[in-house]
């Protein structure tokens, strides 16, 4: 509708300035002319052409500045605003004594040529300047922030936003990330990845829709204990998918994309975004040892149930190892068996190696050992009980990690 109402208004002011510019001829071209009607009706015609051409390239550009204008962050759009009134201003204050010199009629057509000139440039270098530098002229409406002022010094380095991406919220082990503290800054929550998670509840496939409701529900709690932390952006981006529109988020706000998609981590990546790969993440908080490896192993001091050793690693973590009692200062190949994770520390478990495991040891394995590496137990170390065989053996030893004798007096 308004578009139409604009080629309208475009139309007929061409043909206006067409039929009323027949009296803005020459008298003695008007002279020449058999049916000035006519002529008039000429022009009229003309002057729509053009009109309906103007108008047609100003809804071009209409839709082009409101897709970007809709795309456009709040402050980038308020900082753009505000460099190009400030530029506006510059033009106008220093026109002002250009246009109070009294100038030959000659040359009079200098002043509106330098007002249209010095308007566009100051305008545009204002506009520009905003752009690059938009966030510290609005850091300059608060001066008082003591934050602010570390960052824009360059003492303090901000914390970026987090942007999630739905598999991460599907997933729901960004809760362990959040609870544990290893995520700064506000939580950037797309209005895209909340539509697919309401397309996938409202989905017919069973497994769509709970994964759909797992993520609205988690989206929920989130928002209940964070507040005002967990942001919704509700910047409407135009893009083939879901990913494509959250690379562009990405790139308009400089935020971290958290993602569990491979393929999105590499496309972020490639496009210079700052992205975090949750299964990387669970990689590298991963322990350094599992059960299986083979490593050799300095016994420190003898355990206190019958035929146990202790050694530690290099970072200081405890092992228990079975069948090394009496084995004090030898360093003998060991293999790993299983390992306990508790608030004060971890603690490993382990038997020479060339030595049969009893059946009390396949016990205690079997219930220490997770296939599934788990970020959330990880990243708050919250451990689950364990099996009665194990009991035993957490008795013997204490559940924190101490310091390595060896490690603390080198020799």
């Amino acid at each position: 509708m308004v578009d139409s109402l604009i080629l309208i208004l475009f139309v007929i002011s061409g043909a206006a300035a067409g039929w009323l510019g027949v009296d803005l001829l020459p008298e003695q071209l008007l002279l020449q002319v058999e049916d000035p009607e006519r002529l008039r009706t000429v022009l009229a015609l003309v002057g729509s052409g053009f009109g309906l051409t103007a108008g047609l390239l100003f809804r071009q550009l209409r839709r082009s500045l409101m897709a970007q204008v809709r795309s456009m962050p709040t402050d980038l759009l308020i900082s753009r605003a505000v460099g190009l009134i400030l530029g506006l201003l510059v033009a106008n204050l220093l026109l002002a004594p250009i246009l109070l010199l009294p100038l030959p009629w000659e040359i009079i057509f200098v002043k509106p040529l330098a007002a249209v000139l010095s308007n566009v440039f100051f305008g545009v270098l204002g506009y520009n300047l905003a752009e690059v530098h938009g966030r510290t002229l609005l850091r300059l409406f608060n001066p008082a922030n003591t934050e602010a002022l570390l960052v824009a010094e360059g003492v303090l380095l901000p914390a970026s936003a987090k942007i999630l991406d739905t598999s991460v919220i599907i997933d729901g082990r960004i809760r362990g990330l959040l609870d544990s503290g290893l995520l700064e800054g506000q939580v950037i929550v797309a209005q895209c990845v909340i539509d697919e998670l309401q397309a996938l509840a409202d989905s017919a496939n069973g497994d769509k829709r709970a994964k759909g409701r797992r993520g609205l529900k988690l989206l929920t709690e989130l928002r209940e204990t964070y507040g005002r932390r967990i942001v919704v952006n509700s910047t409407r981006y135009e893009g083939k998918g879901v990913d494509d529109k959250l690379q562009k988020l990405a790139a308009d706000t400089g935020g971290t994309l958290l993602t569990a998609d491979y393929n999105l981590a590499q496309v972020a990546q490639l496009q210079e975004l700052k992205v975090m790969n949750l299964s990387e993440l669970v990689i590298a908080l991963r322990p350094e040892v599992q059960p299986g490896d083979e490593l050799q192993l300095k016994i420190a001091r003898d355990g206190k149930e019958a035929d146990q050793g202790v050694g530690y690693l290099d970072d200081g973590t405890m092992v228990v190892v079975e069948g090394a009692r009496g084995r004090i200062g030898q360093r003998l190949p060991v293999i790993i068996t299983g390992a306990l994770q508790n608030p004060t520390g971890r603690i490993v478990f382990a038997r020479l190696d060339g030595v049969a495991p009893t059946e009390e040891t396949k016990a205690a394995t079997d219930a220490r050992s997770d296939p599934k590496p788990d970020l959330k137990s990880a990243a708050t170390a919250d451990p689950k009980p364990a099996a009665k065989a194990e009991s035993r053996r957490r008795r013997s030893a204490k559940p924190s990690a101490g310091p390595n004798p060896d490690a603390a007096n080198p020799r």
